[in-house]
């Protein structure tokens, strides 16, 4: 399998729509060839079939027999691209770093941080009970460890 050649014609349907970003691309076992790719406001099935075509019409089966899968990412797995932590503000983000967790709201994406929100219930500083308080919290991307979506239905 030329892997190079394989790369060059994903790069040249890529650029064809500025908001599609690649999240991964593997060569797998068998001759299969699995491209993940998303975009700054989804991908719709017609550029997955484009991205597939691109690729796969530029290559010659006679040579190399292949399979060829071009999906979105799955909803449950963590953020890998920057690009992907700015389609996700306003949305519950589940952030792990090496020594805490944090759930939050992204509200703001930088070129190397972000940042969550979330109100927590906390003691009173004076007296019993408790009271509700707002928290921010700013993360740099290399403390980040893992960092996923929240679902909720």
């Amino acid at each position: 399998m030329n892997q190079e050649r394989v790369k060059e014609l994903l790069q040249e349907a890529l650029q064809e729509n500025e908001s599609l970003y690649l999240i991964d691309l593997q060569f797998l076992a068998e001759n299969k060839i699995k491209v993940i790719v998303d975009g700054d406001s989804g991908v719709p099935l017609s550029e997955c079939i484009r991205i597939s075509r691109n690729i796969e019409h530029n290559l010659d089966r006679e040579e190399e027999d292949f399979s060829l899968e071009v999906t979105t990412p799955d909803i449950a797995q963590p953020l890998t691209v920057k690009r992907q932590y700015k389609k996700n503000i306003n949305r519950i983000l589940k952030v792990k770093t090496a020594t805490e967790e944090f759930e939050g709201t992204l509200t703001e994406v930088t070129e190397n941080t972000i940042t969550l929100f979330w109100k927590a219930r906390e003691p009173k500083p004076i007296g019993k009970g408790k009271h509700t308080v707002e928290k921010t919290k700013t993360l740099a991307y290399q403390d980040i460890k893992e960092a996923k979506v929240k679902i909720i239905f």
